[in-house]
């Protein structure tokens, strides 16, 4: 099987396991105490009006006939109206989608600088005080809540040093990425925590490999050695874990776009869930899993670039 059939196949994978995101996340919505229609309404809710804005909303529907609306707007792209906010739920979502794409790709980009740093030196020094420092200290953003991380940052680097805003977007470019940096360093820091582990050990057991001592007897230079045949090979599994640990980052964006006030998805869907919004719960919740599964995908296909041996098989 090749590239292009494995590719295939995993499409259609893909299809079944939205399926079955969209049947677990529209049971759960629905069994959350509270009743939207009075939440809506407010001081001015009655019975009648309740029963009223039922009927406008749909809410009053047999289940499967929501759950059929539901499935078919994904499809076609119209995802309904938001209960709370009153807009297209398309046009809400996707207008927070980019933000958090954004604190994502910049996390995972810190990530993968962290991880590359502080793995490749903690191996090469094993044993020694570097290596230490380096397990304590990630051992320590490992075991530490993203939210009480993110205070301490917000703390320090924000209120103390004034280096960093504590909240908001910014408006341009360059404001983004300079407003984004303390809630992707805090996501950053508790992903790489658990590559820097891995590629760690990887990387100290490939340079017991044969071909390793083979280069090194060629006399060729230790960082060419460490750059060509040992990361290459040790990344493998940390990619793997990488790629596992994406889900963990898009549920931990919920909780630190809330503590930075970030205008993305995560700061919506708490809004959202508070005020039983089901259509947007269900629409982030869905393009969240997607996501997900796509980065899985391209994670997979990334294991023949790293290493030619690797087939589709």
């Amino acid at each position: 099987m090749g590239r292009s059939a494995y590719i295939r196949k995993r499409l259609v994978l893909m299809v079944f396991v939205l399926f079955g995101v969209t049947v677990v996340i529209f049971g759960m919505v629905r069994v959350l105490p509270g009743d939207p229609a009075f939440l809506i309404l407010g001081d001015r809710a009655t019975d009648e009006k309740a029963a009223q804005l039922r009927e406008i909303l749909g809410l009053n529907k047999p289940i499967h006939e929501q759950y059929w609306m539901f499935v078919s707007g994904l499809v076609t792209g119209n995802m309904g109206q938001s209960l709370l906010y009153r807009q297209p739920v398309a046009d809400l979502v996707l207008s927070r989608v980019p933000i958090t794409l954004a604190l994502a790709a910049y996390a995972m980009s810190l990530a993968a600088i962290i991880t590359l740093t502080f793995g490749i030196t903690a191996a090469v020094t094993k044993g020694k005080w570097p290596d230490q420092l380096i397990r304590v200290g990630f051992l320590f953003a490992l075991t530490t809540p993203s939210f009480w991380f993110g205070i301490l940052l917000i703390l320090f680097f924000g209120l103390t040093l004034h280096w960093f805003p504590v909240a908001g977007f910014g408006d341009t470019f360059p404001q983004h990425v300079w407003y984004l940096f303390l809630p992707a360093l805090t996501l950053a820091l508790q992903l790489s925590a658990v590559l820097i582990r891995n590629l760690r050990g990887q990387i100290i057991l490939t340079l017991r490999s044969d071909y390793v001592r083979t280069a090194r007897a060629k006399g060729l230079p230790g960082s060419l050695v460490l750059l060509r045949h040992v990361l290459r090979n040790a990344l493998l599994s940390t990619v793997t874990i990488f790629g596992l640990q994406f889900g963990f980052l898009v549920g931990g964006t919920i909780v630190v776009e809330t503590v930075f006030a970030v205008p993305g998805t995560g700061q919506l869907l708490v809004s959202s869930i508070s005020g039983r919004d089901y259509p947007v719960v269900q629409a982030i919740t869905v393009i969240s899993a997607f996501l997900v599964i796509l980065v899985n995908l391209v994670v997979d296909l990334s294991y023949s670039v790293l290493d030619p041996r690797v087939t589709y098989e």
